[in-house]
């Protein structure tokens, strides 16, 4: 008993500091989930469906995660502005249908009009709260994000993280990377990675190139399925390979099949959707990469319990959150108290 006390008494207790355990919420994409599906009018009728949904979100991934620290990265605006230039129709087809129903608007300006003052009172709240908010003029929070996802494990040995439904993240999965998708409850690995797509977690950036992506209006290969892949490119599975890899790859067996011919046609193009995709180099200049120095580098922000109460009392969320006043203190207490 008394080698067992010794023992204990001489392992070395792992301090917890803010960057030790970090949660990175790509913010947009956890907000327009809530808005899609959560129909919630406040007393006096306003929509507050998206705001409200994402805090209660919020809540329930730092409890699922229990990070140290967190970051709740934003597009900035014109956040397109960059690809747009390397491919004119990136993301053209956004916006283009409702996402939501028409029982709460009369019409997608006053839909518009609604996910904007939402948005904006959400960053109010989120002022309120010991989390870090960052955007940035002319970048999306893919690239803060995995700036930081990156850059975090070699400088703090961080564990990171990411929140998102949009798969452009699992590129970045690693020994110190985890990806959280809302859409399917499901934490990422590289085991997971594997398992789902059938390719070694390296080569995701390969996998969307050749494949394409349809969300963003980004064209892949003619007549390439994910099984078909597969099957051409056999390699994808076990090892780790780059785009120059697959074009020599085609080259070598251009005449088995005419994918292979397709894929060296493309070249041009594949590699501009490669460069549009590939997060392990994020498209911002040292500008942006100054202001993510100095967000990681600031102090976390203070915890205003009041205040958020205030808020939320004023926006009538009545009942949206059980005990509000516990909920608040029980979720983000301690992380006020890490630096």
């Amino acid at each position: 008993m008394l080698a067992n006390i010794t023992e204990q008494e001489s392992t070395p207790v792992v301090e917890k500091k803010f960057h030790s355990r970090v949660l990175m919420i790509d913010a947009l994409n956890l907000f327009f989930r809530n808005f899609a599906t959560i129909n919630f009018l406040n007393k006096e009728g306003v929509p507050i469906g998206g705001m409200a949904g994402f805090i209660r979100s919020l809540g329930s991934l730092i409890q699922l995660v229990q990070p140290t620290g967190v970051y709740i990265v934003f597009d900035g605006v014109g956040s397109s502005t960059n690809r747009k230039n390397l491919l004119p129709e990136y993301k053209s087809n956004r916006g283009i249908t409702r996402i939501t129903n028409w029982d709460t608007y009369d019409n997608i300006e006053e839909e518009g009009e609604s996910k904007v003052d939402q948005i904006t009172r959400l960053i109010h709240y989120l002022q309120c709260l010991p989390v870090k908010t960052g955007m940035i003029d002319k970048a999306e929070a893919d690239d803060m994000i995995a700036y930081m996802a990156m850059e975090l494990p070699k400088r703090e040995d961080s564990d990171v993280v990411i929140v998102s439904s949009d798969k452009d993240y699992l590129q970045l999965v690693n020994d110190k990377v985890t990806v959280y998708r809302p859409i399917s409850k499901k934490f990422y690995k590289q085991k997971e990675v594997s398992d789902e797509f059938g390719i070694h977690s390296d080569n995701f950036i390969i996998y969307k190139t050749l494949l394409g992506d349809k969300s963003d209006a980004i064209n892949g290969i003619k007549g390439l399925g994910p099984k078909t892949l597969l099957k051409r490119f056999p390699e994808l599975v076990k090892h780790s390979l780059t785009l120059e890899d697959i074009l020599e790859i085609s080259e070598a067996k251009l005449t088995q099949h005419k994918t292979y011919a397709q894929i060296l046609h493309a070249e041009t193009s594949l590699r501009n959707s490669y460069k549009l995709m590939d997060l392990k180099n994020p498209i911002l200049d040292e500008r942006q990469k100054e202001y993510i120095e100095t967000l990681l580098a600031e102090d976390n922000n203070p915890f205003h319990k009041k205040e958020f109460l205030q808020l939320y009392k004023a926006d009538g969320i009545d009942h949206f959150i059980k005990d509000i006043e516990g909920w608040v203190t029980d979720t983000f207490f301690k992380l006020g108290n890490l630096k």
